[in-house]
C-alpha cells in the first residue's frame, strides 16, 4: 500500500528495535512508584494523547513493542485492554477472541479449541483466551490485526508474545524509574459481565494487582475504563484510581444494562441527567467521536453536540476514541486521494476535535496526535 511517512517510520523502526533489548527480562516482583511529580490526572497535559493499544498504527497492538514505541513517541498515557486466561491471569488483548491477533491458527495442537461463542449477545467464532492457560497462551506470538490496511506492520508479526498485565505494570515501573517520571496507563475491563458469569471476574484480580504495584490510590498514574458502568462501580468500591465510563453509539445499550433489563441507552447517558449519574462513581467518559460531532450520510462532520459542555459541567473529563491517520477512518472532508489506506489530513481532523475542548483523545498514531495537540496546550495558541 502507499502510505505517507515511510522515511519517518523507518527511523522509528530502528529506534524501537534498538530499545527492544530493554523490553525483555523485566525484573520480577512489585516495584515502587517511579520518582517524579505525584500529581493526579488533572495535572496531565491538555489535551492529552492516549496511545490506543500502544502505537497500533505502527506495531501489532497490545504488545510490549507497541507500548514501548508509544512511550518513545511521547504518548501521555498508554492503553491496555484486559481479558482473562483459563487459570485467571489478566492478559492484554483487545478481545478474548485471538484468531486475528495471534498465530494460534498455525498451532495444530490448538485446532480443536476453535469454537463459536456468544459474547455479549454476539456470536463469535475463533479461539478464546478463557480456553487457554497462561502457559499455553505464552506459546503464541502476536500479529497485526488489520494487515490489509497496515501492511508494513506485518513486518513485526511474531516479534512479541501476549503480555500479562503484571508484565506491563513491571515495564511501566521500570520505564518510570529510567525516565524519572511516572508512566500513565489507561486500563479497560473487557466484557466484564461475560467473564464474571464464567467465574473469571476481572475487577477483583485487577484491584489486587493495582494494590500490589501501588496504582490503587486517587493520584495513581492510571485510568480505569469500561463500557459497562457496573464494572466501574465495582472498581470504585475496590480502588480509588480515576475511572472512565466508555460510551458507544447513541442507540446502543451497555451489555450490563441489557442483562439487568435497564432500558437506558447511551443516548440517555449523555444527557445532563445521565452524566450526573456517571459523575457519582467516575471521573470521566470515553465517548466515541461521533457522540461529540456526528457524521452525516456522506461521512462528513456535522454540527457538534453539547456533550463536551455538559460533561464539563459535571467535572467529567472527556477522552474520546479513536483518531487514526488512514483515509478509511477519517471524516470524509479530511481524506486525501482515493487510496483508503493512505494517510489523509489527520492534523485537520485532530484540530477540529481539539477546538471543541476535549481533554484528550485515543489515537493509533501518538506522534501525529502530539504534534496536533502542541498548538492547543496551555501557553500556546491554536494555529489558524
Amino acid at each position: 500500500m502507499t502510505q505517507g511517512g515511510a522515511a519517518r517510520r523507518t527511523v522509528l523502526g530502528a529506534a524501537v528495535l534498538a530499545a527492544g533489548s530493554g523490553i525483555t527480562g523485566l525484573a520480577a516482583g512489585p516495584a515502587a512508584a517511579a520518582a517524579g511529580h505525584e500529581g493526579g490526572y488533572r495535572d496531565l497535559p491538555l489535551p492529552l494523547i492516549v496511545g490506543h493499544r500502544g502505537s497500533s498504527g505502527y506495531r501489532p497492538e497490545h504488545t510490549l513493542g507497541s507500548y514501548q514505541l508509544a512511550l518513545d513517541l511521547g504518548a501521555d498515557v498508554i492503553e491496555q485492554d484486559l481479558v482473562p486466561t483459563k487459570d485467571g491471569h489478566l492478559v492484554c488483548r483487545h478481545e478474548n477472541e485471538i484468531g486475528g491477533t495471534t498465530d494460534v491458527a498455525d498451532h495444530p495442537g490448538f485446532a480443536s479449541r476453535r469454537t463459536t461463542k456468544s459474547v455479549d449477545g454476539v456470536p463469535v467464532t475463533g479461539w478464546f483466551t478463557e480456553d487457554f492457560t497462561l502457559a499455553e497462551l505464552k506459546t503464541l506470538r502476536a500479529k497485526e490485526r488489520i494487515p490489509a490496511v497496515r501492511q508494513r506492520n506485518t513486518l513485526y508479526d511474531g516479534r512479541w508474545d501476549v503480555p500479562t498485565f503484571e508484565e506491563v505494570l513491571r515495564w511501566a515501573d521500570q520505564e518510570g524509574r529510567r525516565r524519572g517520571k511516572r508512566v500513565w496507563l489507561h486500563v479497560e475491563t473487557k466484557h466484564p459481565s461475560y467473564f464474571r458469569a464464567l467465574g473469571l471476574a476481572l475487577e477483583e484480580p485487577l484491584a489486587k494487582l493495582l494494590r500490589r504495584y501501588g496504582r490503587d490510590g486517587r493520584n495513581a498514574p492510571l485510568f480505569l475504563q469500561s463500557f459497562e458502568p457496573s464494572s466501574i462501580q465495582r472498581l470504585s468500591r475496590l480502588v480509588s484510581a480515576p475511572r472512565v465510563v466508555l460510551l458507544g453509539a447513541a442507540n446502543t445499550r451497555p451489555w450490563d444494562f441489557e442483562l439487568a433489563k435497564d432500558p437506558r441507552t447511551v443516548a440517555d447517558l449523555v444527557t445532563p441527567e445521565g452524566l450526573q449519574w456517571i459523575a457519582g462513581f467516575a471521573q470521566g467518559i470515553g465517548p466515541t467521536l461521533d457522540l461529540i460531532v456526528p457524521r452525516d450520510a456522506d461521512g462528513r462532520l456535522g454540527t457538534p453536540t453539547t456533550l463536551v459542555r455538559d460533561a464539563h459541567a459535571q467535572r467529567l473529563v472527556l477522552h474520546p476514541y479513536t483518531a487514526r491517520n488512514e483515509n478509511t477512518f477519517l471524516p470524509a472532508e479530511y481524506r486525501k486521494g482515493t487510496d483508503p489506506n493512505a494517510y489523509g489530513d489527520a492534523f485537520g481532523a485532530f484540530r477540529r476535535y481539539f477546538e471543541l475542548g476535549i481533554d484528550g483523545i485515543f489515537t493509533d498514531n501518538p506522534d501525529t496526535g502530539l504534534l496536533a495537540a502542541e498548538a492547543f496546550r496551555p501557553g500556546r495558541g491554536a494555529r489558524p
